[in-house]
């Protein structure tokens, strides 16, 4: 159901996909991969009685017609391109705030605990007595079994720590804070996924990790008669 990250005892065994996220992304594209459309962000998602038109291009100009949609992007981004959501899809899909999480690859060995034996998959850094984001470190040798020399790391939240002239990339991300609201909408998904010929899926229906969002994308294909 999830990482168990935060058990102390009785945590489940932990694995990985060969050659990270890029290969299921590549599996799920097998078979449709000239029906999906690259850089054309949707606009907006106008309900019918009977169908759905959803409409992109630059200003939305352009649009297509289905009997249902899909919308598996983060929550806030599902309210902002609906037209006309009602009382509680404005609701849920509301009571998830997000969080900006900068991202960095580099290979700084010193954001590492002192102790080489304890690194681990991910690391956690914390400034004695200070308040700010999370921070926490992936070893992406450990995690994916690298064998290069070179120690490939993924910090979040943490640059003035590290080394500039070993950052690799910045990527900026966007993740849900799980609060009491969010977790009480969480509960009530049933009231707005599968209504009004729209369907939700999305990490911030579970913990916000790739595996939540694996799960909601089911319980979606449960409603066509497709399972795994």
């Amino acid at each position: 159901q999830n990482h168990g990250l935060l058990q102390i005892y009785n945590r489940p065994q932990w694995w990985v996909i060969k050659d990270g996220s890029k290969s299921y992304i590549e599996k799920i594209k097998e078979g449709f991969e000239k029906q999906i459309r690259l850089s054309t962000p949707v606009k907006k998602i106008i309900r019918h009685n009977n169908e759905v038109e959803v409409c992109f291009g630059k200003n939305g100009e352009r649009s297509n017609k289905f009997d249902k949609v899909i919308i598996a992007t983060h929550s806030d981004q599902a309210l902002q391109i609906l037209d006309n959501p009602n009382a509680k899809e404005k609701e849920i899909l509301g009571a998830f705030p997000y969080q900006e999480n900068e991202a960095l690859l580099h290979t700084d060995e010193s954001i590492l605990p002192r102790k080489k034996q304890t690194w681990s998959s991910w690391n956690y850094f914390l400034n004695e007595g200070t308040k700010g984001p999370v921070t926490l470190t992936y070893s992406m040798n450990i995690l994916q079994s690298l064998t290069a020399k070179t120690h490939f790391l993924v910090t979040l939240n943490n640059s003035e720590n590290i080394d500039p002239k070993k950052i690799l990339k910045k990527l900026t991300y966007q993740h849900p804070l799980y609060t009491v609201e969010g977790v009480k909408s969480q509960k009530e998904k049933h009231l707005i996924s599968g209504k009004n010929n729209t369907f939700y899926c999305g990490a911030y229906w579970g913990n916000g990790f790739h595996e939540d969002g694996v799960v909601s994308a089911l319980d979606v294909c449960k409603f066509f008669g497709k399972t795994l």
